[in-house]
This record gives structure tokens, sequence and C-alpha cells, in this order.
């Protein structure tokens, strides 16, 4: 892929645009020589279809020429005020990336306010607000959806927004950091450090913790190991830590499943799942509106 961030290709590109220009220039030229007097009938070429369609060497029509001459003048002037030559730049000194900005920083000072106005609120009142909870949803439906499912119910590998569950924690401060500053969740692979059979019983240990039937003896065996490396992320007793979003392994919520083989797979080849960070693309405003929306999800009192 770097290949394709090379100066060459600027350089490539810029050559054919220019050598095209010439060449159509070119062409127009030498398709433009003849010139008929007044009276002159156009040379009947020898081409000769059906009976009696012929083909006649008439001079291009001058309106067309015209049209043609246009459009190169333009080509060339497009060139000159924008950057369809990269490597020389443009009279304008115009970029997408600067309208785009431009643009945002326009959106920004007509709707920003809307937003602010509830920076100074704390979430759970934010939460109680219709009119902020409406623009959350709004927020939500646009960019968080495509994960966290239209419902906020969440799928396998996203978390459901609207139990008491939570990976990092469901205080207001800790929801808005999640938003704002993203979370990179990880379980490393032990597949390769604990071998086959261990991680099966592993795997019926962490099902005991959570309270379903289970293979008592692999369990037993299962707990040894448990304690003596997962305890570090989800402590001895299976609960969890927050702070580096272990999951809690004593309920029956699940991020990726529960089942026997899913732990299994989980434990094997281990996980690893991104939230991203929306501070800098939704600013703070929004970010602290859709922090009480998703607040609001899982307190019934705002619901």
């Amino acid at each position: 892929m770097t290949d394709f961030y090379s100066g060459f290709w600027g350089v490539y590109i810029a050559v054919i645009v220019i050598a095209s220009l010439i060449w159509l220039a070119y062409l127009l030229k030498s398709q433009t020589v003849l010139k008929l007097k007044k009276g002159e009938t156009a040379e009947v070429l020898h081409h000769k279809w059906d009976e009696d369609l012929q083909e006649f060497n008439n001079p291009l029509p001058a309106w067309w020429v015209g049209l043609f001459i246009l459009t190169i003048v333009f080509a060339v002037g497009y060139l000159i005020f924008y950057p369809g030559l990269v490597v020389f730049g443009n009279v304008w000194n115009w970029t997408s990336t600067g309208q785009y900005q431009k643009e945002v920083a326009k959106a920004d000072d007509k709707y920003g306010p809307l937003y602010n106005k509830f920076i100074n609120l704390p979430i759970p009142e934010v939460a109680k607000s219709a009119e902020a909870r409406d623009m959350g949803k709004r927020l939500f439906g646009t960019y968080c959806i495509q994960c966290h499912g239209v419902d906020a119910r969440g799928a396998k590998g996203f978390p459901n927004l609207t139990d008491a569950d939570w990976l990092y924690g469901g205080e207001p401060a800790k929801i808005e950091k999640t938003i704002a500053a993203g979370r990179h969740g990880a379980m490393p692979a032990f597949g390769a450090a604990f071998g086959e059979e261990k991680i099966k019983d592993v795997a019926n240990f962490v099902i005991k913790l959570s309270g379903r039937p289970h293979n008592e003896l692999r369990a037993a065996r299962g707990e040894a190991t448990f304690k003596q490396v997962c305890a570090a992320c989800h402590t001895p007793a299976g609960t969890g830590n927050q702070d580096v979003g272990a999951p809690n392994l004593t309920d029956k919520i699940w991020l990726y499943g529960g089942s026997e083989a899913t732990i299994i797979e989980t434990v094997t080849n281990g996980r690893n799942n991104v939230m991203p960070a929306w501070k800098e693309f939704l600013g703070d405003g929004k970010v602290h509106v859709l922090a009480g929306y998703v607040y609001s999800l899982s307190h019934s009192e705002t619901k």
C-alpha cells in the first residue's frame, strides 16, 4: 500500500494529463486544415455503403470546433485553479479536506449551540430532558446503530446498552469517557499455552461460575488454571474488572456467547474488540448529549 503514497504517482498522473491535452490540441489542429471556398464542393471519398451512400470530405463544423476548443481551455483553467495536477498545486490553494473543514466549521457554528447548552448539565439531568434525549437518539441512530443495533441491544461482540451490565462501568462519567475516548478490549489467546484439554477444563469452570450445567471433573481441574492465570483480569471469583474491561463471568450475560464451544473458542483464540473514539469527530457537546441518551437506556426512571 505504501507504493500508492509515493510522489511518483503524482508525476505519473501529471505527465499523462499534460500529454493528453497536447495530443488533443494537435489532433484538433490537424483536422481543421481543410477549408472550402465559397461555392466549392467537397471531395467525395472512396467510401461507399449500399448503392448510393457516400462520404464527403467536409471540414469540421465551426460550432463543433469551437466547443472542442472550449473544453481544452476549460481543462487548462481547471488544472490551474484546482489541484488536478497534484505536483504543481493550484492558484486557489483549494483542497477537498479544506472545503470539508470549512463546511464542518460552518455547521458547528450553526448547530453547536443546540448541543452545547446541555454541556454543563449533569448527564442524569440530560437523560431526563426530552429534547436532549431526542437529539441523542438521532445521534445514536446515525453513528451507533451499526454496531449496537437500532434498539441498542447489541449483537455478538457488541454490548447491550439497555441492561445494567457494563464492561467499563455504567456511571455517567464512564459512559461519556467511553464515547469520547473509545475502548480497546483485548483477551489474549491461550491456545498454545494451555493446550486443548486444559482449555476444556477452564471452559467448564467458567460455565460453573455462571451456575449452569457443567462437567464437574473438568471444572475442578480448570479452577486451578483459572485462579493462576485468568484471575489476573477476571478476579479469583470471576466477577470481572471494569478498570480493564474484563467481563463478569458469574452472570448469564455474554458478549460473544456462553456455550462451551464459544468459551473454548474465546480462550483458544482470544478476542480483540474496538470501540472508536468520537470526541474529535463529534465534539464535546454532542458527546455529552449522546452520553445522556445512552445513560437513559438503562435507567428506568428516564425511559
